[in-house]
């Protein structure tokens, strides 16, 4: 049985169980939201040796990095560096979106590899095997597209990216909003140019019965992804993108009914003041399935920044309530990552996350930031570069311009804390 099944007879699974000590509550409430379709814990039941992570209501925000080759660039250990990079900034999931290479070989070696749950999009595999066999995407059938999923749960692949809720009235929906960027999602437009081309519903929403037993046969969790999502601030929100998420919103329910683990994908590109509506909307739609978004990022401009302009969107999305950031590098819109970009984008994510956590009162989120606090009064360096949520770069931070003084280097004995803390006759430890 899925976790979901198992929860919804009243069962608490080892996985549950895993995910409750991490967080720090009661089994018990775990259950309930994963019954609810409140939250999911990806665990294919042919990855051996997976974490559970749980994502959902009332859990910690996490943060996803995606990662893998192009057919310019099709290196396994280049991939593999980058996940250890990944795991290093701490992330909770990764993905692997490789479209070069054997990507069948690559999926299976970073699955080896790492015990964090692992996310694909199957349509990158069967879209690029199908230019290879039959000349183009377009001419790709419906049975290849399946065999690549079946074959990636087969794998232990923990969640997938599927794009349903693109229908025919939503690629009208497209045809009239005359967008800016149109349609950036590459599964989406996979997707789009094989329904346009054969003039036939989505693969994927038509037989979503089918995708269903897959994902229930090896507990994947279905990720419903945005294959609508708006690639500029003038394409946010617009009927395309709501068009595909009320189809969305369907699908949730039809999966639960399923017994499938699902959660739903949300925008990238949007103006700060739609992010905080466009969660409340996923939320009411879809029946309070656990959100994933992709930044979102808050301008076009930032090219070479864009992990920065994700993390202002991230933040603002988790505290409105999304439950998982897919992180952005400064590589965005420029070229594939590299292992310090992979870095620099699971960081990124993981302040915005924590930001959003404090708001939403998510245990333990404040109290660490609050130790941070009075290791800085304290002066106690050694537990600031600790708490830090980069250690490595905090102490080079740090060290790289030596001090005589208590204070740090920017200040020296003109330390604001220092002062005060003497003429108020607080306690402030020299470290």
């Amino acid at each position: 049985m899925t976790q979901l099944e198992l929860a919804q007879k009243g069962t608490i699974s080892s996985a549950m169980k895993a995910v409750a000590r991490k967080e720090t509550i009661e089994p018990e409430s775990v259950r309930h939201g994963v019954a609810e379709g409140l939250i999911v814990i990806p665990v294919n039941i042919n990855h051996r040796g997976v974490e559970p992570c749980g994502i959902g209501k009332g859990l910690r925000t996490k943060v996803n990095a995606n990662f893998g080759t192009s057919p310019d660039f099709a290196d396994i250990d280049t991939e593999l560096a980058k996940l250890r990079a990944a795991v290093d900034a701490q992330t909770d999931t990764v993905m692997d979106l490789s479209t070069g290479g054997d990507i069948s070989a690559i999926r299976r070696a970073i699955i080896a590899a790492t015990s964090l749950p692992i996310g694909t999009v199957p349509i990158y595999q069967a879209g690029i095997e199908a230019i290879d066999r039959w000349g183009s995407i377009v001419a790709m059938p419906v049975e290849h597209l399946f065999a690549a999923i079946q074959e990636q749960a087969e794998d232990g692949v923990d969640f997938m990216t599927v794009h349903c809720g693109i229908t025919q009235k939503a690629v009208d929906r497209l045809r009239k909003a005359k967008r800016t960027t149109d349609v950036v999602s590459r599964g989406g437009a996979f997707t789009i140019g094989w329904m346009l081309h054969n003039d036939k519903e989505n693969p994927l929403y038509e037989h979503f019965d089918r995708l269903l037993e897959i994902a229930r046969k090896y507990d994947v969790t279905l990720s419903l992804g945005d294959g609508l999502r708006p690639g500029s601030l003038a394409d946010a929100s617009d009927r395309a993108q709501i068009e595909e998420l009320l189809t969305i919103g369907e699908l949730v329910e039809r999966s639960r009914t399923a017994g499938v683990q699902v959660m739903v994908e949300g925008p990238g590109h949007m103006p700060l003041d739609q992010i905080a509506a466009n969660v409340q909307l996923e939320k009411l739609v879809c029946k309070g399935a656990p959100f994933y978004v992709l930044g979102p990022l808050v301008t076009d401009i930032a090219a070479g920044y864009d992990h920065i302009t994700a993390a202002i969107g991230g933040a603002i999305a988790a505290a409105a309530g999304a439950d998982f950031l897919c992180y952005v590098t400064p590589s965005e819109h420029l070229s594939l990552p590299d292992p310090d970009d992979v870095r620099e984008g699971v960081i990124g994510a993981r302040i915005a996350a924590h930001a959003g956590d404090i708001i939403k009162g998510v245990k333990g989120a404040l109290n660490w930031d609050r130790e941070m606090s009075q290791a800085r009064k304290s002066l106690d360096w050694e537990k600031q570069i600790k708490l830090s949520i980069d250690p490595p770069r905090a102490r080079k931070a740090h060290e790289q311009r030596g001090t005589t003084s208590a204070g740090c280097s920017m200040c020296g004995k003109y330390c604001a804390m220092e002062l005060v803390a003497k003429y108020l006759g607080t306690s402030t430890v020299r470290c």
